[in-house]
This record gives structure tokens, C-alpha cells and sequence, in this order.
């Protein structure tokens, strides 16, 4: 499970990375299309939180501090700077997941998340439905503020 979870999470923090560094102009990034709340790039700080907070802090020991109202309310964050963070927590994901085992796959996550006790496995695959889902809206975001359809 943990190599088959190593290669999903490589693949799509690689899809989002691509997904920042395609787009056209910088401050497309932070554009809110109509009858959306949030821009591409506070999707993106969005996914880096989540990744630092759920990895990082809680598996890998880290001591990230998330502020989840920063990753909704920063603004023209520069691309550069978001591909930076993105290919840090690509490293954090990447050093938690190779050090897991078997065991603590199975242990009970240490923190309740969803409001209910779940295995560190399953909301590690809750984390990647999650970030597969967000990927998809910035995708999304992207193909239309950049009018590529």
C-alpha cells in the first residue's frame, strides 16, 4: 500500500505543479471566476497546507503550523513561490511516506480529521482523493482564465 500510495501522491503533486506552471499570467492565478469562492492559487497554498498539515506535522514530525485562513485569504503569492512550496511538500510526502510501515499504516491516524477514528491508510487515501479532487479545479481554473477550452 505505501508504494502504491508513493507513486499516486508523485504522480499528482506532479499534475499540480504542472497545473501552477501553466498558467499564462501570474495574476491568473488569483482570479475568482464567477459563482466560484476561490482562485486557483488559493487552491494551490490550499493543497500545501493540507499536505504540510496531515504529512509533515502529524506523521513526519515536522512542526508545521497550517493557518487554513491564509491559504483562502493570501493573494498574488508569486508563481515561483508557490512551485518552491509545492516541490517542498512534494519532499515532506515523499520522506513520510518511504519511512511508513506496515503497522503504523494500520494504526489509528493521530489526529480525527473527519470527526470519526480511522486507520493512518485510509486517511492517507482520503488525502489523495483530496488532492486528486483540487488538482482537477485548478485544472479547471486554469483552462479558463487562460480561455482554453
Amino acid at each position: 500500500m505505501q508504494q502504491s500510495l508513493f507513486q499516486l501522491f508523485q504522480r499528482d503533486i506532479q499534475k499540480l505543479y504542472k497545473e501552477i506552471e501553466l498558467y499564462q499570467e501570474e495574476s491568473q492565478l488569483w482570479e475568482i471566476l464567477e459563482g466560484t469562492n476561490n482562485s486557483g492559487g488559493n487552491i494551490a497554498l490550499h493543497l500545501i497546507g493540507n499536505l504540510n498539515s496531515y504529512f509533515g506535522r502529524n506523521l513526519g514530525n515536522t512542526g508545521y503550523v497550517r493557518n487554513r485562513e491564509a491559504e483562502f485569504g493570501n493573494k498574488n503569492i508569486p508563481k515561483e513561490i508557490l512551485l518552491k512550496s509545492i516541490e517542498e511538500v512534494n519532499q515532506v510526502v515523499s520522506k513520510v511516506l518511504s519511512t511508513l510501515n506496515d503497522s503504523q499504516m494500520k494504526a489509528i491516524y493521530p489526529e480525527n480529521v473527519l470527526g470519526y477514528e480511522m486507520t493512518t491508510e485510509y486517511f492517507l487515501i482520503h488525502l489523495h482523493g483530496h488532492l486528486a479532487y483540487h488538482t482537477g479545479q485548478i485544472n479547471y481554473h486554469r483552462r479558463f482564465v487562460n480561455q482554453i477550452f
